[in-house]
């Protein structure tokens, strides 16, 4: 599907029909302003609107359908519309199994950037509808990851105006195979680890199972040498993190000295090839599938708040390693704030060292070789958590403190 509008010169009228609406949305990104909006085109069905936000331009697509009182309703919620979608995703790419006529569909709820619908097809499968909220020009990594992948997804890959040359291309939505009634990672691991269950074996499954991602990614999609340049700005963008933490999270200032020194240590260090990578991995992107399916990684879009552009770059695998890590570490945590708290310090070291056993076994490489860079990647979203908990968990900022304490130490001896 394709659609090409001109761009709206600044100054023309703004479109306050959505305004009272889109500023309430979960993902309406400049909470706390007053939406400035421009209808920019209405490709079939849907309307893309941009923000003139204090905190810049920013893109979204907003279907919605006016009631008899002229009240705006969210038209995800409306089967007829996301019938609709489904035919448009189906005929943009003949080659790919349809996904059939929807007979009935439900949106999930707690989505923040996206919206999902859930669709019964005439076929009796169900299929899941990620429709992007918030546009970007260029790919999303989610779409492009996931079709590597896999052959049971599908894009609506339109063009759309805001770019300096009147048109912009950008996926809009797309649909993959529904598995219903299953627990994420997440919850199977915090549930094993409250009961004393071990975990290690599921541990390296799930260390087999990110090593064949990362494969099949690197066998489908570019792959580039860590050359200075990029290891430059990887490093870079570590520091400004913690320089950040450090103006916002006091906890972290003790630290920040040993911090840098484990960065500098790992700009020297031997780097991988860089490729496509998850991006944003934690146990919670993981469902947990029956055998011989196994563990499925979910929502390949990487972390909500880099560009898209940075997104959609070639990476080190360690990123996605470290996220592990660091989430079996909260398991720890979590269930140390628990009403009755559980001491599973042993059950997260035996599932970290499974997960590590697991993916040296997929990849053949051997992960000591990379410590010094494996451990910057897990300081620095151990300093990103900090500041999160700071914001948000006061009460838990201990626990990515005691890992950005225990991985300095580790990495000075």
């Amino acid at each position: 599907m394709s659609d090409e509008a001109p761009v709206p010169a600044p100054g023309e009228p703004t479109d306050r029909t959505l305004e009272g609406w889109i500023a309430h949305q979960r993902w309406y990104t400049a909470k706390g302003t007053t939406p400035r909006l421009r209808t920019l085109a209405q490709p079939a069905g849907t309307r893309l609107v941009l923000d003139d936000a204090p905190t810049g331009p920013v893109l979204y697509q907003a279907p919605v359908r006016p009631d008899a009182t002229g009240t705006v309703h969210d038209a995800t919620a409306d089967p007829d519309w996301i019938r609709s979608l489904a035919a448009r995703i189906d005929a943009d790419d003949e080659s790919l199994v349809p996904i059939g006529t929807v007979r009935r569909s439900r949106v999930l709820s707690g989505e923040q950037s996206n919206t999902s619908v859930i669709c019964e097809t005439d076929t009796g499968a169900e299929v899941i509808v990620k429709v992007f909220r918030v546009l970007h020009h260029g790919d999303n990594p989610d779409v492009t990851t996931q079709l590597a992948l896999s052959a049971a997804e599908r894009a609506v890959h339109p063009r759309h105006p805001g770019r300096s040359d009147g048109t912009a291309s950008g996926h809009l939505a797309f649909a993959q195979e529904f598995l219903p009634g299953l627990q994420d990672a997440w919850r199977v691991a915090l549930g094993d680890a409250r009961e004393g269950i071990p975990f290690a074996s599921d541990a390296e499954r799930l260390g087999l199972a990110l090593a064949e991602v990362h494969r099949t990614l690197a066998e489908a999609l570019p792959t580039e040498p860590a050359d200075d340049e990029r290891r430059a700005a990887a490093i870079a963008t570590m520091h400004g993190r913690l320089d950040a933490a450090a103006r916002e999270a006091p906890a972290i200032a003790p630290h920040v000295d040993a911090v840098r020194a484990v960065y500098a240590r790992a700009a020297d260090a031997d780097w991988p090839d860089l490729q496509r990578i998850h991006g944003d991995l934690h146990l919670g992107q993981v469902l947990a599938a029956p055998e011989p399916r196994g563990w499925v990684f979910l929502d390949f879009e990487g972390e909500p708040l880099r560009p898209l552009t940075e997104r959609s770059l070639p990476d080190v695998t360690l990123r996605d390693v470290a996220g592990m890590l660091r989430s079996f570490d909260y398991v720890q945590g979590s269930l140390a704030q628990d009403a009755e708290p559980v001491d599973a310090g042993e059950w997260a070291q035996d599932a970290r060292s499974a997960f590590l056993d697991g993916y040296q076994q997929g990849t053949g490489s051997d992960l000591r070789a990379h410590r010094e860079l494996l451990d910057a990647f897990e300081l620095d979203k151990a300093v990103y958590e900090v500041v999160y908990e700071t914001r948000n968990r006061p009460d838990w900022v201990g626990i990515p403190l005691a890992a950005v304490t225990r991985l300095v130490a580790r990495s000075a001896a």
